[in-house]
């Protein structure tokens, strides 16, 4: 300390965190995941982002088939996650029927 060896760490003067006397056992995880900006959702809930992120992308879509394209990927994750037994809730989502999806897509194109 003397020598000055420890003068510019990061976070030097600010409090450390978890000193709160709160433990938790995925403290690391948890930090890692905010210093890098990461977040997790469990499967049964990432599922149903993607699937407001792929009903957005298929409003944008200018063609037929990146509308099918977007469909059938999403459908492909939809029936993975319900097939597996995820941790989290359970899983509401049901496939897209991508006839009806096309169709809506054709109607607001007209």
């Amino acid at each position: 300390m003397e020598r000055g060896e420890f003068e510019n760490l990061p976070g030097r003067g600010q409090a450390l965190e978890g000193i709160d006397g709160h433990h938790d056992e995925d403290w690391w995880l948890k930090s890692k995941l905010r210093r890098e900006r990461l977040s997790y959702l469990p499967p049964t809930l990432a599922v149903r982002k993607e699937l407001e992120e792929a009903r957005a992308a298929i409003a944008g879509a200018q063609r037929e088939g990146v509308v099918r394209r977007i469909v059938g990927d999403i459908n492909a994750r939809i029936r993975d996650v319900n097939r597996r037994g995820a941790a989290g809730p359970p899983s509401t989502v049901m496939p897209l029927d991508e006839e009806a999806v096309v169709a809506t897509w054709r109607a607001s194109r007209a």
